[in-house]
């Protein structure tokens, strides 16, 4: 059990199911106009994706600039959440 906490893979797994939920909501929104537009999804979900990429790069022992990088990513993709949201 301990071995699957601390794969790289059950981050992938993650990864997926939360791509799947965009897709899901976008289809959503398409479909009956009700819940968030795509971009605002996009925005919402992006922070996460890259604070995941940033445990995966570090499980599975990446080079060490990847770390930085998602976790600046996850920095910038959040302050821009932030920003759609104060704007309405």
């Amino acid at each position: 059990m301990t071995s699957l906490l601390t794969s790289p893979h059950l981050i992938d797994l993650i990864l997926v199911f939360t791509a799947g939920e965009a897709v899901v909501l976008a289809l959503w929104h398409r479909r009956t106009g009700r819940g968030l537009p795509p971009a605002a999804i996009g925005r919402m979900l992006l922070p996460g994706l890259c604070l995941m990429l940033a445990l995966r790069a570090a499980l599975a022992g990446g080079a060490w600039p990847w770390v930085p990088v998602a976790l600046t990513a996850a920095l910038v993709a959040h302050l821009a959440d932030l920003g759609g949201r104060w704007r309405g």
